[in-house]
C-alpha cells in the first residue's frame, strides 16, 4: 500500500487535477492510518466536485470510524442525493441508520440497493442483521445465507512492511460478536475472518499462528460456537477466548453459577413462552416461578435495550409480551440500581488477561441504563463521579464490591470479557451481564471526555497487548 501511495503521488505530480488520483490517495491514506491527511484530501477534492462518488462514500466511512456520525451521515445522504442509482451508496447510508437503530429506513436502503444489484453482499448482510433484530428468523437466515455460502472467510488488508503473524478471527455470521477492530493491530496482524457455521470441515485451516474466538453471545450464537469447537479441534494454535468458556456465559447461566458467588446478587431469570405470557394464564405461570413485579421482559440475544422492557403490574403483562419478538422471552427479576439521589447507575468493568479495568458509569433518571442513552454528555456531576469511578475503582466500590468483582472475573474463564453491574445498598454487586460481546471504544471527539481517554486507553492498550503476547508466545514456540 506505501508502494501505492507513492506511484499515486508521482502522477499526481504530473496530473495534479486528477480527482480520481486524488480520491484513491485519500483512500489509500486511510487504509495506511493516516486518517487526518485522508480528511483534508477528501475535503480537497470535495470542495472541487461535491458530488464525486468515491468520496462522499468513503469520507462518510472514515467519518463514522472517527466518531464523526452526524458528519457521516450528511455525506452519505449527499452520495445519495447526487448517485441513486448506485447499490453502495445505498448499503452505506443503510450502515449509518442501522447503528442509530433505525432499522426500518436502513431495510428501505437495503433493499434498494438490492433492487439494483440483487447480488450485493453487503445489502444481505444488512438485510440478515435487521431480520435478526426484528425476529423474522426465516428471511434473516435466506440472506445470511446469500452472504456466506460461498465467502465463509476474508482476508483483510495488511500494513505492516515485516513478516505478519497469520490471525484466524472466528465470528458469527448470526451477530453476537464482539467488535474487535480496534484491538488488532493490522501492522502486526494478517486478519483472516472465518464464519465457522458455513466453513468446509473438510478443508484445512488458513495457515494461522493465534486464533481470537470473536463470537460472544451465547444465547444466540450456540451454532456458531458448536462450529468453531469443531473447527479448534483440528489445531494447536492458541485461542483467545475458548468457545467453550463462552458458551457458559449465557444470561441464565450467569444468573446460576454467580449467584452462588459471596457478595453477588444475581436476578432470577427463567424463559417463558411469549404466547403463556401474552395470555390471560401470564400472571399465574410468574407466580409459579416466585417472580414479582417489577420485573423485565427480554427477547434472547439482544443488547443496548433492544427488545427489553419493565412490566410494573400483571395489567400490564399481556400487551408487554404481545409487543416483542420471538417465540420465547427471559423473564428477569428486576434489581434496584438506583442510589441515594434515584438515579440508575450502572458500572462496566473489563476482565482482560486476568486483570480487571473499569471502563464507564453510566448514570439516568431511567431503569433501562445504557451509556449512549444516559444523563452523562453535558452533566458536570455525573461525569465527576464517573472520573473518581475511573482513577480509584477500588476506593469508589469499596472491598466488597472488588473482591467478588475478581471471583466473577475468575469464574467467566474469558480472556476478554466485560461485566455489567450495580452496586446494593451493603456494597454487594448487582449483576446484569458478563460476557465476551462488550466492546471499547474510544471516547468521542471533545474536551468534555478528556476524563475518559486514559482509563480506556489503558483497557484498549491492555486488550492488544495481550493478542501480540500469545502471538509472541507462538511465534517462539513455532520458531
Amino acid at each position: 500500500m506505501e508502494a501505492a501511495l507513492t506511484a499515486i503521488e508521482m502522477r499526481l505530480a504530473s496530473e495534479p487535477d486528477s480527482i480520481d488520483l486524488q480520491a484513491d490517495r485519500a483512500r489509500l491514506l486511510t487504509e495506511l492510518g493516516q486518517t487526518e491527511q485522508a480528511k483534508r484530501q477528501y475535503l480537497e477534492i470535495l470542495t472541487r466536485d461535491h458530488t464525486h462518488l468515491a468520496t462522499l462514500v468513503d469520507f462518510s466511512v472514515l467519518l463514522y470510524q472517527t466518531g464523526f456520525t452526524s458528519a457521516a451521515r450528511t455525506a452519505s445522504q449527499a452520495a445519495i442525493a447526487f448517485h441513486p442509482d448506485n447499490p453502495k451508496v445505498h448499503a452505506n447510508f443503510a450502515d449509518l441508520l442501522v447503528y442509530e437503530k433505525k432499522l426500518e429506513t436502513a431495510r428501505a436502503h437495503y433493499e434498494a440497493a438490492l433492487r439494483i444489484d440483487p447480488g450485493h453482499l453487503n445489502a444481505h448482510r444488512g438485510l440478515a442483521l435487521i431480520f435478526w433484530e426484528l425476529g423474522d428468523e426465516e428471511r434473516a437466515r435466506h440472506h445470511q445465507s446469500i452472504q456466506f455460502e460461498n465467502r465463509p472467510l476474508e482476508t483483510l488488508p495488511y500494513l505492516g512492511t515485516g513478516e505478519p503473524v497469520p490471525l484466524l478471527v472466528l465470528m458469527s455470521a448470526r451477530g453476537g460478536n464482539l467488535p474487535w477492530r480496534e484491538l488488532i493491530d493490522n501492522c502486526v496482524f494478517l486478519v483472516i475472518a472465518v464464519a465457522p457455521e458455513f466453513y468446509d470441515p473438510s478443508k484445512p485451516l488458513p495457515q494461522h499462528r493465534l486464533i481470537f474466538n470473536t463470537i460472544g453471545d451465547a444465547d444466540i450464537c450456540r451454532p456458531a460456537l458448536e462450529a468453531a469447537q469443531a473447527l479448534l479441534a483440528r489445531t494447536t494454535a492458541p485461542v483467545v477466548n475458548s468457545p467453550s468458556a463462552v458458551l457458559a456465559t449465557g444470561r441464565m447461566s450467569n444468573a446460576q453459577r454467580f449467584g452462588r458467588l459471596p457478595g453477588v446478587v444475581t436476578p432470577r431469570i427463567v424463559r417463558i413462552t411469549r404466547s403463556l405470557l401474552a395470555g390471560p394464564d401470564g400472571p399465574v405461570a410468574l407466580a409459579v416461578h416466585d417472580l414479582a413485579f417489577p420485573l423485565l421482559l427480554r427477547r434472547p440475544g439482544f443488547h443496548t435495550g433492544q427488545h427489553f422492557v419493565r412490566v410494573d403490574s400483571p395489567g400490564a403483562l399481556a400487551a408487554a409480551a404481545a409487543g416483542l419478538p420471538g417465540d420465547e422471552l427471559l423473564v428477569i427479576q428486576y434489581l434496584d440500581a438506583r442510589g441515594h439521589d434515584g438515579k440508575a447507575r450502572k458500572y462496566r468493568v473489563m476482565s482482560i488477561g486476568g486483570r480487571l479495568y473499569p471502563y464507564h458509569l453510566a448514570i439516568s433518571e431511567q431503569w433501562k441504563v445504557h451509556y449512549f442513552s444516559a444523563e452523562m454528555s453535558g452533566n458536570p456531576e455525573h461525569q465527576a463521579e464517573e472520573a473518581s469511578f475511573l482513577c480509584d475503582m477500588p476506593r469508589v466500590l469499596g472491598p466488597k464490591a472488588m473482591r467478588a468483582l475478581e471471583q466473577i472475573g475468575d469464574a467467566l474463564g474469558l480472556d476478554y470479557g466485560g461485566i455489567d453491574f450495580g452496586l446494593g445498598r451493603e456494597g454487594e454487586i448487582l449483576l446484569f451481564e458478563a460476557n465476551a460481546t462488550m466492546l471499547i471504544r474510544p471516547p468521542e471527539p471533545g474536551t468534555q471526555w478528556d476524563y475518559r481517554r486514559a482509563a480506556i486507553g489503558r483497557a484498549l492498550d491492555a486488550a492488544r497487548t495481550m493478542l501480540l503476547e500469545r502471538a509472541l508466545v507462538q511465534a517462539e514456540a513455532h520458531a
